[in-house]
């Protein structure tokens, strides 16, 4: 199995840290980096650091692919990505004691055209068999049923299929006819969907289990710092990983779609899969970009996951 990452409006990170964020007040850095980035395509560098084969689709400015081109050199990605005039936009994640601060852009503007040659260029490499992640946000000028249409086709053809998006994309795909395998939305995606917030943790499960229902394989709903609660046909599981001072979360929900693809990859049963997508996500938060620390590393981190079976009447 082969897995492939589609990133549509990907992004260069520059991270600023700052001693304290105040607004309306000047600050000073401590320090500032830049990062490729986009959601499929950290997911895409946690898994080469995992040692996977992946392939990377999507589109990209031709002005400021430098720092893309260089990633997926360095960690050996499949580079499938189709280059647009213009530049990939800037997201600027701003990070004190407190927490991060996300500024993201909304993308180069794009036409129907520039979707179907990456459309035709993933129907072209994938596989019966292989694992598509569909990733992120959508850039202006793409339609927001092109998951649905993604779900459907990719289906078609054989392959598995996870989704990780939010808002109208999100919505357009859940509505729609046929089903991924898997989606990872967090709690408030989730909420946004059904719109309103949970009462409790008991409505969220059963917002998931209707999923479940419809022939969604596997949902995991990431709930930050309470942890995530993955749901497939063999029952309800909560994870949680207790972990020390974090000063950034940045990231951690793609490494989280990376290790469950990654878990899939190894046919790992439904524990051994939660405890490795909630390790990705754990040790990706010591890390400075799309990078895992070393294999040891995880596995020492989903050993120590807390996974607790919960009983849904």
């Amino acid at each position: 199995m082969r897995i492939h990452t589609v990133t549509l409006n990907p992004a260069i990170d520059q991270t600023v840290t700052l001693d304290r964020l105040v607004p309306g007040e000047v600050h000073r850095a401590t320090a500032v980096r830049q990062n490729a980035g986009g959601k499929g395509v950290n997911v895409a560098s946690c898994l080469a650091d995992w040692n996977l084969d992946v392939v990377a689709h999507g589109l990209l400015g031709r002005d400021n692919a430098a720092p893309f081109d260089q990633l997926f050199a360095q960690k050996a990605i499949d580079d499938r990505f189709v280059r647009v005039a213009g530049s990939t936009r800037v997201n600027l994640k701003l990070v004190d004691r407190v927490g991060t601060t996300d500024i993201n852009l909304t993308g180069i503007a794009v036409d129907e055209s520039q979707v179907d040659m990456v459309v035709a260029t993933l129907s072209a490499a994938v596989q019966r068999g292989d694992l598509v992640i569909l990733s992120g946000s959508v850039p202006p000028g793409c339609s927001s049923g092109i998951y649905a249409m993604l779900v459907r086709q990719l289906r078609g053809t054989g392959c598995r299929v996870l989704l990780d998006t939010s808002g109208l994309p999100l919505e357009r795909a859940l509505e729609a006819e046929v089903l991924p395998h898997v989606v990872k939305p967090n709690r408030d995606e989730l909420a946004a969907w059904v719109g309103h917030p949970f009462a409790d943790r008991a409505a969220l499960i059963d917002t998931a289990r209707g999923l479940l229902d419809r022939g969604v394989e596997l949902v995991v709903v990431s709930m930050g710092a309470e942890g995530a609660l993955f749901l497939s046909a063999e029952g309800t599981v909560a994870t949680q990983l207790v972990l020390g001072d974090v000063t950034s979360t940045v990231g951690a929900g793609d490494a989280m779609v990376a290790g469950i693809a990654a878990a899939l990859h190894e046919n790992a049963e439904p524990e051994r899969l939660a405890r490795l997508a909630t390790a990705f996500a754990g040790g990706k938060l010591g890390m400075a970009g799309p990078n895992l620390p070393a294999r040891g590393a995880i596995e020492a981190l989903a050993a120590e996951v807390s996974v607790s079976r919960l009983e849904i009447a």
